[in-house]
């Protein structure tokens, strides 16, 4: 008979659905964050230094330092998310720790969420919303509430991955002209099919969009892509949206423009400094902001933790896991 093979240790930082801890308590020794408080840095030195297998989320900050205290048992991180900036990949690769992500699973639902926002900000959605709940609705009137036509504008897609690729399909539905900056161009069945014009210059482009959606990944190349500069190139009546990542925007210089009317209004699911939201946004009527939710689905958290099951259970079972996350991609 064969011998038992221990199960691996495996911490997850945050609360996860019923069903995935279930599954994890089952197949692995599982330690489960069950009041969902975030983890501080202590606590997260402390369970690495027992862990076989971490499974953290965008909200646990794992940097060099803490990498630097892992013990030697620690040989895979199996991030619940598919944004790896929270990670310093380079580190870990040098201390020869794997780390996966959950790549694919939460297309759709941010595509949703962002034409959600392309829809929402320029035709006031959320000013209605507050108008109506507020008793301050009068009744309709021919100039009440007048928000900007869609249909044949100018959306200017930045990251033309899967996500930034769905948001397009979507927003031909709608009647948008599809434009987009990438690292590198789409293939040519794609342009064709989503009628996009590709602009290698991101500042020419911004010039001449309508709506922006940023849908790239944050990176060390991508943070404050739009900055101040840039932000500058969009004309008066142009609106933001931002689904990805809040370090990508210049988030003071965004507020200071939305505040002197230099740009028509912005719609954010993410933030430079989350949770914590600059105060001027806030006051802002025509700013949509969202509680970073453009991936809370159930069915995506599900299909989230089903990847990392799999991502875990290859990687013990001694295989390469299917959503390894290469530094050099970055």
């Amino acid at each position: 008979m064969a011998p038992h093979r221990k199960k691996p240790v495996v911490i997850v930082t945050r609360k996860l659905p019923d069903a995935i801890e279930t599954r994890m308590m089952e197949l692995f020794d599982a330690k489960l964050n069950l009041d969902d408080h975030k983890l501080g840095p202590a606590e997260l030195i402390e369970a690495m230094k027992v862990a076989d297998v971490l499974v953290p989320t965008v909200t646990d900050r794992i940097d060099a330092g803490i990498l630097s205290q892992s013990g030697p048992q620690l040989k895979l991180i199996a991030s619940f998310g598919t944004g790896v900036d929270h990670i310093d990949l380079k580190t870990a690769r040098q201390r020869g720790i794997t780390v996966t992500n959950t790549p694919g699973v939460l297309t759709e639902d941010t595509a949703d969420m962002t034409m959600a926002l392309i829809l929402a900000v320029p035709r006031r959605l959320a000013e209605g919303e507050r108008l109506v709940r507020g008793g301050n609705w009068h009744g309709w009137s021919p100039t009440g509430m007048l928000g900007h036509r869609i249909w044949g504008k100018r959306l200017g897609i930045i990251g033309m991955g899967r996500i930034g690729t769905a948001v397009a399909r979507r927003a031909r539905g709608f009647g948008l002209a599809v434009h987009y900056h990438n690292r590198r161009r789409v293939h040519p069945d794609t342009e064709t099919e989503l009628d996009a014009t590709y602009w290698e210059s991101l500042d020419q482009m911004l010039a001449r969009v309508d709506i922006v959606s940023i849908n790239c990944p944050h990176t060390p190349a991508t943070y404050h892509l739009l900055s101040a500069r840039r932000l500058k190139m969009l004309r008066p009546h142009a609106f933001v949206v931002n689904t990805s990542r809040g370090e990508v925007i210049d988030e003071n210089a965004l507020a200071r423009m939305l505040v002197a009317g230099e740009l028509a209004g912005a719609g954010l699911d993410v933030f430079e400094n989350e949770p914590a939201i600059n105060p001027k946004l806030m006051k802002l009527d025509n700013v949509v902001l969202l509680p970073h939710m453009g991936s809370a689905t159930i069915e995506g958290r599900m299909d989230m933790g089903e990847k990392v099951i799999i991502n875990i259970k290859t990687f013990v079972d001694g295989h390469s896991p299917p959503d390894r996350v290469l530094e050099a991609m970055f």
